[in-house]
């Protein structure tokens, strides 16, 4: 069983996002409020203008790390060279050290993909890691077979992952700096792919520090999320669910997912995510604050139409629910 410790002190996660992705962010955070109590959240800020909103909305249980702060001439260096979402995932493996650093008192970390949305106790997932007594936590994407792309993608996805504050930690987590410094892009190249392909050598060079979540089927996401259901008789039970691919298109609309078949989780996942970000939406008018909209790009729309035709992938647009009042801000 678990420590009285560890039943009581606050889980500290840390995220990264810039103003486009405000409304997530914010979804994310109420998802904590919901079921990861007590908990605190750090937020990586990646532009000042989702930091200037940020301080206004004053959220609980939050501190904010502006990007300037931690921007070091190692990073500052690769800065030019990576796109912004190249940038981001060059500063992932980052995010745990920041939180350290400002904090000593932090014993352990866990780093959340900003589209990430908590339907359960994430301790759920760190008692187990606890339990196995190792240093490092990492999840499997854990692919449906129709869409495995872990060859491309890797067997394991920077979505929730857990570092102590050991020794054993921090030297993978060095590793794991050093190599984004060198190589973090967007396209696969001498079995590499952003920062999430280095996290396939983990196992083999680090195996006495890294553990693998076993609890596949609280870890879904729209590639996973059917083949699981249909495991489980029809029903999911998610720690979290991963929006990967979700864009929000205006205040009513949103591309919910593109290339997958998600089964009942458009009613049973999607649609409380999409209560929640409606309700955020009132937030930030609310607020005074401008809410960015993504618009799919012209070759994103036609990969999604290829997807569409195709037996395996769909894609699926969704307005969002006007009655919010089963949402609290």
């Amino acid at each position: 069983m678990p420590s009285n410790k560890t039943l009581t002190r606050a889980e500290h996660f840390v995220t990264l996002f810039d103003n486009n992705y405000l409304p997530m962010g914010l979804a994310l955070h109420h998802s904590l409020m919901a079921q990861g109590q007590p908990f605190h959240l750090w937020i990586v800020c990646m532009d000042e203008l989702v930091e200037q909103h940020l301080i206004r909305l004053a959220l609980p249980h939050v501190s904010l790390i502006p990007l300037h702060e931690v921007e070091d001439v190692h990073l500052l260096a690769v800065k030019p060279l990576r796109s912004r979402a190249e940038y981001c995932w060059t500063l992932t493996p980052f995010t745990p050290q920041f939180v350290f650093e400002r904090d000593a008192q932090v014993e352990r970390v866990t780093y959340l993909d900003a589209d990430l949305f908590f339907f359960d106790h994430p301790k759920l997932l760190l008692d187990e890691f606890e339990h196995s007594g190792k240093d490092v936590l990492i999840t499997e994407h854990a692919y449906d077979p129709r869409y495995d792309k872990s060859r491309k993608s890797g067997r394991f996805c920077v979505q929730f992952m857990t570092f102590s504050r050991t020794e054993a930690a921090i030297n993978v987590m060095h590793w794991w700096q050093e190599r984004c410094l060198e190589w973090c892009y967007e396209k696969p190249e001498d079995g590499k792919l952003g920062d999430q392909k280095y996290l396939d050598q983990w196992p083999t060079l680090f195996d006495a520090a890294v553990h693998i979540l076993q609890q596949k089927e609280k870890t879904l996401a729209p590639w996973n999320v059917r083949y699981f259901e249909q495991k489980g008789g029809g029903r999911t039970n998610p720690v979290f669910y991963h929006f990967h691919g979700l864009k929000i298109i205006s205040a009513s609309r949103a591309l919910l997912y593109s290339g997958y078949a998600v089964g009942n989780a458009v009613d049973s996942i999607y649609r409380p995510y999409l209560l929640c970000l409606s309700s955020k939406f009132t937030l930030l008018k609310q607020a005074g604050i401008q809410i960015t909209f993504l618009a799919p790009r012209r070759d994103f729309l036609s990969r999604c139409l290829n997807l569409k035709r195709s037996i395996l992938g769909g894609m699926r647009y969704a307005d969002f629910p006007q009655d919010t009042a089963e949402i609290q801000n």
